[in-house]
């Protein structure tokens, strides 16, 4: 198997996976009551966290409201369609 396949192998899942997971943290930015270091919560809040710190450095909240989970699923999304998607660089290079 070409290392291009497994590479889009092993990304697809993970940059969906990654989708999926800011997508979760957009909805939980609509309760700011939750306790994101409590479990369900905290394993939406443990990988995603990492990345939404330094853009919440360069992005503040925008009317009180934090989009960088917006932001990242943007990006991921991208990503994904970019290397992986129908028209992905992995894919064509498989």
């Amino acid at each position: 198997m070409p290392t291009a396949a497994i590479a889009s192998w092993i990304l697809g899942p993970l940059l969906s996976l990654l989708t999926l997971l800011f997508i979760f943290r957009i909805v939980l930015t609509w309760y700011p009551q939750i306790d994101l270091s409590r479990f369900p919560y905290s394993l939406v809040a443990w990988p995603t966290e990492p990345f939404l710190i330094p853009v919440r450095k360069l992005v503040p909240p925008i009317g009180g409201v934090d989009i960088s989970p917006v932001i990242w699923a943007g990006i991921v999304s991208l990503l994904r369609e970019l290397l992986v998607g129908q028209q992905g660089l992995l894919r064509m290079l498989a």
